[in-house]
């Protein structure tokens, strides 16, 4: 089963280089077969000759240039609309995702033949390292929300670090979200539309360069959106969207 790494890059001249080879390093040690696809979000900075450079150097690495619209979601689309693996990943350009978390998924997802496999930084095994104060507690109740709302036990719906199959990824769509709301859209429908899912601990570590590029203030009505979307979906469209 061919694994597919889709990450979005803006402005990630500081961090992209180490987080896609220390990526191929681990996946490779693993033999997992495998394409890292990196989305410049048209990128100001360096970033897209840091990624042709890696690319005489990662015969897996694939990138693309997306020159509008721009921003986070519209990135990972981007991506999505891409990807050649029986799988995809979504992770971050920063190395806040831990690879060897994504082969315990990948490796999972085999075992279990699982449609999704999600991560929580938030349940035993799992951790956050340098988490700034104010996102965590906003996470935390943004998570509680989400969950109260759906009635679903799984607590960290909102990181966009999981795993799924390419059929289930055809059975999201069409995606709505232009912005980090995608991180939440996807694995909502993913649970309201019926694909079995499980969740392993997973770990996160704040970005050592550059800066984050999620606007809590601009994307409270958006994750709003998101959820009211799923919920509509769940309670009124009698099924239509349901895992076939």
């Amino acid at each position: 089963m061919k694994l597919s790494i889709v990450i979005p890059a803006y402005n990630e001249e500081g961090s992209i280089a180490e987080t896609i080879t220390t990526l191929y390093a681990t996946l490779v040690k693993y033999e997992i077969p495998h394409e890292i696809v990196v989305t410049n979000d048209n990128s100001k900075d360096n970033t897209e000759n840091i990624l042709k450079e890696l690319q005489t150097k990662i015969p897996t690495l694939v990138y693309y240039t997306n020159t509008g619209p721009n921003g986070f979601g519209y990135a990972v689309r981007y991506g999505l609309e891409r990807f050649t693996g029986d799988c995809v990943a979504i992770m971050m350009a920063d190395l806040s995702d831990d690879p060897e978390d994504l082969v315990k998924y990948y490796q999972t997802m085999q075992s279990g033949n699982y449609d999704c496999v999600f991560g929580s930084r938030f349940i035993k095994g799992g951790k956050v390292i340098d988490y700034p104060k104010h996102k965590y507690w906003i996470n935390r109740l943004a998570n509680f929300i989400v969950r109260i709302s759906v009635g679903m036990r799984y607590n960290d719906t909102t990181n966009a670090f999981k795993l799924y199959k390419k059929e289930t990824m055809e059975g999201l769509k069409p995606f709505l979200s232009p912005h980090f709301n995608l991180t939440l859209e996807l694995p909502l429908k993913a649970i309201v539309r019926g694909y079995s899912y499980t969740v392993l601990p997973n770990s996160w570590t704040n970005r050592k360069h550059g800066i984050s590029k999620l606007k809590i203030k601009e994307m409270g009505s958006r994750y709003f959106f998101i959820l009211m979307y799923c919920l509509i979906e769940k309670f009124f469209s009698r099924g239509d969207f349901k895992k076939k």
